[in-house]
């Protein structure tokens, strides 16, 4: 069974930037479309940025594009996102997940299509 754990979360000032890592066991996230996805209180999950298995298409949310950045481990066992310039809406709860292969929903990057889900690791932006 396919685990996970993210790390990285931290407290940054605006503008400054953090790398999150997501480390899978139990199973490689070869075949697996990968994602993270953030959840700041009061508010609903929403996908940050995904990519799918089969041909590598990658979504970001509108409110990240062009200042994350999500990849694959050249291990095949880790994902990360790189995070630039955040601001403080940036502030939420942080987690990697996997779905086995992909789909329409996991294309675009929609929490209910993920089966595998990491803990979460808090990220805080703030001076």
């Amino acid at each position: 069974q396919l685990q996970l754990v993210e790390s990285g979360g931290d407290l940054v000032q605006p503008g400054g930037s953090l790398r999150l890592s997501c480390a899978a066991s139990g199973s490689t996230l070869e075949s697996y479309s990968i994602g993270w996805f953030r959840q700041a209180p009061g508010k609903e999950r929403e996908g940050v940025s995904c990519i799918s298995n089969t041909d590598n298409y990658t979504y970001y949310g509108d409110s990240v594009k062009g200042r994350f950045t999500i990849s694959r481990g050249n291990d095949k066992n880790t994902m990360y996102l790189q995070m630039e310039r955040l601001r403080p809406e940036d502030t939420a709860f942080y987690h990697c997940a996997a779905e086995w292969g992909t789909s329409s929903l996991s294309r675009i990057c929609m929490p209910a299509a993920f089966t595998s889900w990491g803990q979460g690791t808090q990220v805080t932006v703030s001076s």
